[in-house]
């Protein structure tokens, strides 16, 4: 088996997030982006030290488990969502299979068993989507082409590519509202021959249209990304959108500036063009506003479930000390504030932490203190010690030297939230060696159709 070759083959198994197994001639290739059950043509682009990597080519059968028909026209060429055609519970079963082996593997190597040696904790499934289709509360869109000096387009990337974008005017991710804005805002500028900007040259105009939209209050800021190299009136846009026919109801249209090198959504300059730069939306009876780039959980409908059962994990936190790290927009910190004697949020984004102050004073809440700044750094100098402790870390997990900080609490219950579960089950090794034992975990699919999934995981000192 060399680089280069194509071969066909059979995906026998797909590990998180997106790890196909096929096995060819006695060789375990990974492929991904495909589903269980795939006949596949792939080409070898990694071979080293006896593993080897596959591009996928072309899918030659369907699997079993695609027992629906796409529901949107870019599929499967589109990156956005990959499982659609197989049914929601599947989806599940594939999803909660992949993280309860990733936390069994992890439990054994740490020596938490019983005594058949198999993992000693309470399992406690997956828990589903309110809703499967039109759940995301925020989009990011990119204007680009579908193929080399191709027309305009805007939407999401082709699986796999940081530079081809397809016309996605019908994702079914989001509200209908979001692909008419989409499609109103695309039809404007192509249909002035407006240049969008180009990654490689650093040259052109469009670069993102970003949405939000509040689940529970419809109110929706509509953010048009580009560079400061031209300059056009976009009032005549400004009033299209306002014309659309939406079921919600747009609060806030915002030209966002950004002349930065990286692919990333962020302001030089935010010039309101109409109404204002925030929204509404409301968790389990408590309201919060967000801004254009504060964080809030895309799925505001599992974001329910999930903070219930983040809260049911913790339990009684009367007269207790609760410390939520990496806080965010406080959503935890005020879930949690009526039960107990105080509340700490530490968060590095400093937006989010002023959102969060905002949000506790528009719910009533005093006993909430925000820090902004890295956990690493605000854990020396706040003088509070918890007697609780919640973790809901970025993707990479929590910073190696935060880690011995965290433990050394030794607070009797913590916690631990994951969008991605690797680094979920590699921090919890140090949990492990440290004394604290998994009592219970389960997680809850907040991304539909997609490989991720959120992981909650109650740790309980074993010496306590």
């Amino acid at each position: 088996m060399k680089k280069g070759e194509i071969y066909e083959g059979v995906i026998e198994k797909v590990d998180y997030p997106n790890k196909g197994y096929i096995f060819v001639e006695g060789q375990k290739v990974i492929v991904k982006n495909g589903i269980p059950g795939q006949k596949v043509r792939f080409m070898i682009n990694k071979k080293r030290s006896g593993r080897a990597e596959g591009r996928l080519l072309e899918v030659l059968e369907k699997s079993p488990l695609e027992m629906r028909k796409p529901v949107c026209s870019a599929f499967p060429a589109c990156g956005g969502c990959m499982y659609q055609t197989m049914p929601y519970e599947e989806q599940l079963k594939m999803k909660e299979c992949q993280i309860r082996e990733l936390l069994d593997q992890a439990l054994i190597a740490g020596g938490q068993t019983n005594s058949e040696g198999k993992p000693d904790y309470i399992w406690e499934g997956i828990k589903g989507s309110p809703i499967e289709f039109g759940y995301r509360n925020k989009m990011e869109f990119s204007f680009g082409d579908e193929y080399k000096d191709g027309p305009l387009s805007l939407g999401l990337h082709k699986k796999g590519s940081t530079y081809d974008v397809l016309n996605t005017g019908d994702c079914r991710l989001v509200h209908e509202d979001m692909t008419k804005i989409l499609g109103c805002v695309w039809r404007y500028f192509h249909d002035r021959g407006v240049s969008y900007y180009k990654k490689m040259q650093h040259i052109g105009y469009l670069r993102h249209l970003l949405l939000r939209r509040g689940v529970t209050t419809g109110e929706i800021l509509v953010h048009l990304v580009t560079t400061s190299q031209e300059e056009y009136d976009l009032q005549p846009l400004k009033e299209e959108i306002l014309r659309l026919p939406l079921e919600g109801k747009i609060v806030g249209i915002m030209h966002i500036i950004n002349d930065s090198l990286s692919d990333v959504v962020q302001s030089d300059e935010t010039r309101i063009l109409y109404g204002q730069d925030y929204f509404y939306e409301t968790l389990l009876g408590l309201k919060f506003k967000i801004s254009t780039f504060s964080f809030f959980q895309p799925n505001s409908l599992a974001a329910e479930i999930l903070y219930s059962i983040v809260r049911n994990y913790i339990g009684n936190t009367k007269d207790m000390e609760v410390f939520d790290l990496y806080s965010g927009t406080g959503t935890i910190s005020q879930l949690l504030a009526p039960v107990a004697k105080e509340v700490i949020g530490v968060e590095i984004v400093k937006e989010a932490v002023e959102a969060a102050r905002e949000n506790a004073a528009l719910n009533g809440l005093s006993n909430c203190r925000f820090f902004a700044g890295d956990v690493l750094k605000i854990l020396d100098e706040v003088e509070e010690k918890p007697d609780v402790i919640v973790l809901d870390p970025p993707r990479d997990g929590i910073h190696p030297k935060a880690l011995p900080k965290i433990i050394g609490y030794g607070v009797e219950q913590i916690v631990y939230i994951s969008c991605k579960p690797t680094s979920l089950v590699r921090d919890l090794e140090a949990f492990l060696a440290a004394g604290y034992k998994v009592e219970k975990a389960c997680c809850v699919d907040q991304f539909c159709e997609t490989v991720h999934v959120e992981t909650v995981v109650g740790l309980h000192r074993k010496d306590m």
